[in-house]
């Protein structure tokens, strides 16, 4: 496994990260093909086997049943200070009611408080702002952040997907009032998605942010050959992978077929062509991958030290054609 700085920070992260989302139990939350405990411990005690030492979750995931599952686990397989935690705040957690979501000060520190608990830690490594949220002053959301930092409960804060001058700004009003600063962006970002690249992860490379993409694989869309069909149950319930690929299809096969074609002519899974090709971006830190089946893990690592030749990129870089603007809600 290759560690890298966070960023700007002396935080050393694996090039993987473990996103989380995949556990938690089915009866709890939006996501029904999620893996309950006894199935998701084994991905969580691969993953350190394999030397991931970054993991990503919410509170929202599974109503926090993710952080529960997480935080056992990772009790049980690994040192608290060997590993790095993440977790995200702003979407509902359990009951879906005023106060319980959003970000404003009161919500984070209830968050917190919450979310700790359910992991059995003292402090998070990472934690996370899910969504820009639009009701609040991110004055007070930022200045909230900074109280969490400074009361030990998290050791840095991060962002998630939003527009570029949503995240300067917030940068900025942090750097004025002399606040903690936000260290990283988790954005979507695959070869099916590449719209960040034009202000995004511009703005990150020169602010020394580190980039952490959810779903370098388009939910398993470039794991596999096209099919305009549902191929797995998440795609059947998902709402949020709706809303990424249902008008781009025509756009979307083209890029799929050429990751097959290409992974064909190297002899390997479709799936270390695409990570490969986010791996090889020079702002990315760390993509967020996800493992519900024996292999994907050892599938994830093996793309690592898989080297794509500048011809192969472009091969895979012509066939995309600008997309509007999703993943921001």
């Amino acid at each position: 496994m290759n560690y890298v700085r966070f960023g700007s920070t002396g935080l050393k992260v694996s090039r993987l990260c473990l996103g989380c989302m995949t556990y938690g139990e089915p009866g709890r939350g939006k996501h029904s093909w999620t893996l309950p405990e006894d199935v998701s411990r084994p991905f969580l005690k691969q993953a350190i086997e394999l030397g991931i030492n970054f993991f990503d979750t919410s509170n929202s995931y599974s109503d926090g049943s993710s952080e529960e599952i997480v935080g056992r686990a990772l009790r049980d397989f690994a040192r608290r200070d060997e590993v790095v935690i993440a977790t995200k705040v702003f979407y509902p957690w359990g009951r879906d009611v005023p106060n319980l979501k959003g970000l404003s000060r009161k919500a984070i520190m209830t968050a917190i408080d919450a979310s700790l608990t359910r992991l059995g830690t003292d402090y998070v490594d990472l934690y996370q702002i899910h969504r820009w949220d639009y009701e609040t002053p991110i004055e007070e959301t930022l200045e909230a952040l900074h109280d969490v930092v400074k009361a030990g409960k998290a050791r840095y804060i991060g962002a998630s997907s939003m527009h570029a001058w949503q995240f300067c700004t917030a940068l900025n009003v942090s750097r004025q009032r002399g606040w903690t600063r936000f260290v990283s962006m988790q954005d979507y970002y695959n070869l099916l998605y590449r719209e960040e690249e034009r202000e995004m992860h511009k703005l990150c490379a020169a602010e020394g942010i580190a980039v952490i993409p959810w779903s370098p694989l388009a939910r398993g869309r470039l794991a596999r050959p096209w099919t305009n069909e549902a191929a797995t149950d998440r795609d059947h319930t998902d709402e949020v992978s709706k809303m990424l690929f249902n008008r781009t299809r025509d756009a979307d096969r083209r890029v799929v077929d050429r990751v097959n074609e290409l992974a064909a002519k190297r002899g390997v899974p479709p799936a270390r062509i695409a990570l490969a090709w986010v791996l090889h971006q020079p702002v990315i830190t760390a993509p967020i991958i996800g493992a519900s089946k024996p292999g994907h893990l050892e599938e994830a690592v093996a793309a690592l030290d898989f080297k794509l030749s500048p011809e192969e990129r472009t091969f895979l870089d012509e066939a995309y054609v600008p997309h509007a603007v999703v993943g921001h809600i």
